[in-house]
């Protein structure tokens, strides 16, 4: 756990200066493969600036200084891949960018909302390095760093034939894409809310069981999983040949499921009575009648 003391605003100034730096050395590594397929080009400065910014969070022993990257990174892949695309505007280029923009303004401000600065770290961090020890930057490099940056890339990569191929007009896939990415967006939108006035206001003990809540333990997960499969769709609908890039949305889903969920969970179950019987009854993500 971090022992250095930052006021909120220095915090915010600090992660700010992270991702400055993050940009720059993206830009740097881009422009040094710049000859390259612009897959792999985008691949290259992401991974750079993840090490960037992974710089900071040794130098600060914070790993929250990543947190933000989830949301962040895919605008900046948008952004660089349709800039060389072949026609502009085109709707299916609208409609995406679009998606993209409003999940990651949204996602953003609420994680900066609820962020409580450099003086706190995530509670997942400091488990790992009371369970690591001196090991901890591994863990710290490579879980939490490189491989969520992998998986958005993944994720992401629906996003190329979707800005790049326009042969394709815009159809009754595109149409489901753009549903599910709204639904998406709204469903995460009203289960943090839901969220953020409950903690303003919880007992020690207290579990949420209204609104989205009532169905599911975990709303906010299954917006965001609906997000990733949103860009899937978009890009199939460029061109069906793009089905492999559904392997971004299967893996961030699989997180989830397997490793986001049941850390949550059994966390929740040590630290709220009651937790476990209402496992039994309310499904995992997918909202879902109450047995």
């Amino acid at each position: 756990m971090t022992t250095q003391t930052h006021s909120l605003g220095k915090s915010f100034a600090l992660c700010e200066a992270a991702y400055l730096v993050a940009i720059v050395v993206a830009l740097v590594a881009g422009v040094s493969v710049r000859t390259w397929h612009p897959i792999t080009i985008a691949l290259v400065a992401d991974l750079a600036a993840t090490l960037a910014v992974y710089a900071f969070s040794a130098a600060y022993s914070n790993s929250s200084f990543y947190d933000p990257y989830w949301s962040v990174a895919p605008p900046a892949i948008l952004l660089f891949w349709i800039a060389g695309a072949p026609q502009l505007p085109t709707v299916r280029q609208i409609a995406v960018s679009a998606i993209v923009l409003w999940w990651a303004v949204r996602l953003t401000y609420n994680w900066a909302r609820r962020w409580e600065g450099l003086s706190h770290e995530d509670w997942r961090y400091t488990d790992f390095r009371t369970q690591f020890g001196r090991n901890y930057w591994m863990i710290d490099l490579g879980g939490i760093h490189v491989f969520p940056t992998i998986q958005v890339f993944l994720g992401s990569l629906p996003l190329f034939p979707a800005l790049r191929i326009v042969d394709q007009p815009f159809g009754i896939i595109d149409g489901l894409a753009l549903a599910v990415g709204v639904a998406a967006v709204v469903i995460e939108t009203v289960a943090d809310q839901q969220l953020w006035g409950f903690l303003a206001q919880r007992k020690p003990g207290d579990i949420l069981q209204s609104g989205l809540w009532a169905y599911s333990r975990h709303p906010n997960y299954f917006g965001e999983i609906l997000f990733w499969w949103s860009l899937f769709l978009f890009g199939v609908a460029a061109d069906p040949a793009w089905w492999w890039t559904g392997v971004g949305a299967v893996a961030i889903s699989l997180m989830f499921h397997f490793a986001s969920v049941p850390m949550i969970d059994k966390r929740s179950v040590e630290r709220r009575p009651g937790y476990a019987e209402l496992m039994q009854r309310v499904s995992a993500i997918v909202p879902w009648f109450r047995k």
